[in-house]
């Protein structure tokens, strides 16, 4: 092999492999570096609203950015997890770890039973079989309001110690616990794309009739990653009870799938750090332009029209691209 020919290998798909990594390995110490300065700049029950909801939009996004499946009920995880949480903690005087493990699971099992409906459709018919579901969940939300408080819903939700040793009721030690969970999060979808069963992921989403072809079980992968979501969407909204000792119906409100399609989208489908950059935009102009009213929900579907026209890849991809690097 030539100086030339080899050259050129060493600076194909490797070096690309290498370049991306190192991009990802920037992009973490900057999500570091933030996760540190960010409670002493900035409220820090803000900031742990934005790990949470950054959670929750990584969950949706490992969904449809590299599994394909657009679902727009992913509320029902969110908000259920939030309940089972909340109502074990108060009613039941466990501990938060087992109030938050608790939700979890709920959130798994019911994402295993929607999951294994709704990936028996495809494209815009799997989307409203989990609207669907969503919608189920809310009225049994509604109507039950012995567990889920009805439309005041679960309140002074208490924070326990955590492990019965470590005190959360200071708002700056709770931050510890809340980036702790957002990094385990984060670190767990990071490894899943990047595993061979998010290679085969992605080349189910890419052309799934290949992927039969080649003898994989199709169904059985859309199902683990359909679970694998939930659970985590349910881990973001298990969090958010303790952080704001509350559950309530718009953790289960249609509108709020809504909101997390918004902050994959606008941040980046199908980048690992997008969806953390748009729940930021989005949960930062709910809070800082409150004083305006509805016209926040104006301004937010301005930008996601200017975003659709303009960069559909997101604000992240943008940037990607003009840095030629993949985030």
């Amino acid at each position: 092999m030539s100086i030339t020919t080899r050259a050129a290998v060493d600076t194909g798909p490797v070096s690309a492999t290498r370049k991306a990594r190192t991009s990802h390995l920037v992009a973490f110490a900057i999500v570091g570096v933030m996760l540190i300065v960010a409670p002493f700049v900035a409220y820090p029950v803000f900031v742990m609203k934005v790990l949470c909801f950054a959670l929750f939009a990584l969950a949706f996004n490992l969904l449809f950015g590299f599994g394909g499946m657009l679902s727009f009920g992913h509320a029902a995880y969110f908000g259920m997890a939030s309940y089972v949480s909340a109502y074990t903690a108060k009613h039941w005087g466990v501990g938060p770890e087992i109030s938050i493990l608790a939700g979890v699971l709920v959130a798994a099992t019911l994402g295993l039973f929607i999951g294994a409906l709704a990936i028996r459709s495809k494209g815009i018919y799997l989307s409203m079989v989990t609207l669907a579901f969503a919608q189920m969940v809310f009225f049994f939300s509604l109507q039950t309001p012995s567990f889920t408080g009805g439309e005041d819903g679960i309140q002074t939700v208490p924070r326990r110690p955590l492990f019965g040793l470590i005190d959360i009721t200071d708002d700056r030690a709770l931050y510890v616990v809340v980036c702790a969970i957002f990094l385990a999060g984060l670190f767990v979808i990071y490894r899943t794309i990047h595993s061979p069963f998010g290679q085969v992921l992605k080349s189910i989403r890419e052309n799934e009739t290949r992927a039969l072809s080649l003898g994989y079980k199709v169904s059985r992968y859309k199902l683990l990653v359909f679970v694998l979501s939930a659970s985590i969407a349910g881990l973001a909204g298990a969090t958010k009870a303790l952080v704001f000792q509350l559950a309530s119906l718009t953790d289960v409100h249609w509108a709020m799938s809504g909101e997390v399609v918004l902050m994959a989208i606008l941040g980046g489908i199908g980048t690992i750090f997008g969806p953390i950059l748009g729940a930021t935009v989005i949960i930062g102009m709910q809070n800082y332009l409150a004083s305006m009213g509805a016209w926040v929900t104006v301004i937010q579907g301005c930008v996601f029209v200017a975003c659709v026209l303009v960069f559909r890849e997101g604000i992240l991809g943008l940037v990607a691209r003009l840095a030629k690097t993949k985030l």
